[in-house]
């Protein structure tokens, strides 16, 4: 592993980094305004309302107060990239609903870019409750039946011009698991590909009560990773997408799959990357204690595309997206949890994630 470069506040490198096919550095087209709004990023999918205990170590049957808060990984991602200053927008949908109002006025506040995200009146935008059991049990309940609306994203929906605009593209295993949002996920990484230098994020994200099928996930992670640059997921997602369980014989698979830079979640053992030039980074847990750790991964994934949009070396990138996860667990919610820059570089300053979150 090459030197680490010195890093000014903003997380950005003064001097030049080497990621070779993956390289993209800091925006530096700001379109006026007869040009179409160019994205640092675009994520795709899931959205939902979170509902979430105010009562820590109570099961779901007896707690009697809850927050609600925007949901979804896609949308947190979205949100945990814009507190780091890039400029995101989400593709998704809600139910024609007071849920999905609220959800549309939520990425507002948050900074993301909503006019991709419609209502579909057929469908209830969907709730997701949790239960609070520090450190490490955290069970979540899905209430997305009959279909849950960011399933009803169509390929002549999307904005082509602008996913191909977009410096990155982050989408997810869930779009995957039924249509017509499987070919709406697979168009759109598709249509990143015949780009050049396209960065396109798959995140694994298997949820198998998400899916009807599940025996069908393996041949569409397949598919979606040959038209993807970037692949993410913990130890049971790549086991689901390439048939691989230990972490470098996974990573080696997802590069094989297509994949440029392989980034494997390994819990406790921290995270490992691989990239296809043979880069290797591998960086430890930050502490924190425990409160929620749900939205954690969204953190670590909005500050993961933050990094390799700016370019910094592959373990910078991942000290800074561990310490951002990190952060959120200390956290009780997932959206309003997500870490701003200076927090992270605290974090990493003193050793420790447990940082109180800034009030709305």
């Amino acid at each position: 592993m090459t030197a680490e470069p010195e890093h000014r506040r903003d997380g950005r490198p003064d001097g030049p980094t080497t990621y070779g096919p993956i390289a993209h550095g800091p925006t530096t087209h700001e379109p006026d305004v007869h040009d179409p709004i160019v994205y640092d990023l675009i994520t795709m999918g899931r959205l939902g309302v979170d509902l979430y205990p105010l009562q820590s170590g109570v099961e779901l049957a007896r707690v009697e107060t809850f927050g609600k808060f925007l949901g979804g990984s896609p949308a947190n991602v979205a949100v945990a990239a814009a507190r780091l200053g890039c400029r995101t927008a989400l593709i998704s949908r809600t139910g024609a609903d007071p849920f999905g109002e609220y959800l549309r006025r939520e990425l507002r506040a948050f900074g993301v870019d909503e006019r991709w995200v419609t209502e579909v009146a057929a469908y209830p935008t969907p709730v997701t409750f949790c239960e609070i059991f520090p450190p490490d049990h955290f069970p979540i309940h899905f209430y997305r039946r009959p279909k849950a609306p960011d399933l009803e994203i169509h390929p002549h929906e999307l904005d082509l011009p602008a996913l191909r605009a977009a410096r990155a593209l982050w989408v997810t295993g869930t779009g995957l698991s039924a249509e017509p949002s499987r070919s709406a996920t697979l168009a759109a990484l598709r249509e990143r590909a015949a780009g050049p230098g396209a960065l396109t994020v798959l995140d694994l994200d298997w949820r198998p009560a998400l899916w009807d099928a599940p025996d069908e996930a393996g041949p569409l992670y397949a598919e979606a990773l040959r038209h993807a640059t970037v692949a993410v997921g913990n130890l049971d997602e790549c086991e689901v997408a390439t048939g691989e369980r230990e972490p470098y014989a996974a990573a080696r698979a997802l590069l094989a799959a297509g994949v440029r830079l392989a980034v494997v979640k390994q819990g406790p053992k921290g995270v490992l990357a691989l990239a296809a030039d043979g880069t290797t980074a591998e960086v430890p847990p930050l502490p924190v204690e425990v409160v929620n750790g749900l939205g954690a991964g969204d953190a670590f994934g909005g500050a993961l595309a933050h990094g390799l949009l700016a370019g910094l070396d592959l373990e910078q990138v991942l000290r800074r997206a561990n310490a951002a996860g990190a952060i959120v667990a200390g956290r009780l919610a997932c959206s309003p949890a997500m870490p701003y820059a200076e927090e992270i570089d605290l974090a990493l300053d003193t050793g420790d994630a447990s940082i109180p979150e800034r009030p709305r």
